[in-house]
């Protein structure tokens, strides 16, 4: 018996078509309306920090489009509720100069009992560099004097970001 041969399914060529202007505009409406929830959940009274991925969504967003470096607290108080989101370091397409002295600082001016902190890797790669350790372990000493805790420091760049404290590094 001879096998016979099925002829190939012919592959289609595509044509990929860029977005309109028009597209990006409802991605931008989009975005900001998910920021606007996402600010609600977290700025509103109650438990809404005790979930990492909230957070982790918000940084996100927060960050992503960022074409330079930037470094961005979150501010809690004692029942970690959200005081206050800042961006504190503008930087450049790979390094922001971060003086944990500065961080403490402001944290001291809005009674802040506990910071998350993140920063945008505008590679997209989010493993943490060397320099991102230092700083981390630095912030964290700094702030251990004043009874502020470093609850988390995230990386946002393309995919998952990546949690320091998820990945025991601090």
């Amino acid at each position: 018996m001879a096998a016979t041969a099925q002829p190939r399914a012919r592959k289609r060529a595509t044509k990929i078509v860029p977005p309109s202007a028009a597209h990006y505009a409802d991605e931008d409406t989009i975005i900001s309306q998910a920021i606007h929830i996402l600010e609600e959940r977290m700025y509103s009274r109650g438990p809404q920090l005790s979930s990492p991925t909230t957070v982790r969504n918000y940084l996100q967003m927060k960050l992503t489009d960022e074409p330079n470096e930037v470094f961005a607290v979150v501010f809690l108080d004692a029942a970690f509720q959200v005081i206050a989101y800042e961006h504190m370091f503008n930087g450049t397409v790979n390094s922001t100069a971060v003086y944990p002295r500065v961080v403490a600082a402001r944290c001291l001016e809005l009674h802040a009992s506990a910071i998350i902190v993140a920063h945008n890797h505008p590679s997209g790669r989010t493993d943490p560099s060397q320099a991102d350790q230092a700083l981390t372990k630095s912030l964290e000493k700094a702030l251990q004097l004043l009874d502020i805790r470093l609850l988390d420091h995230f990386i946002i760049g393309k995919g998952q970001p990546f949690s320091f404290a998820e990945n025991g590094l601090m």
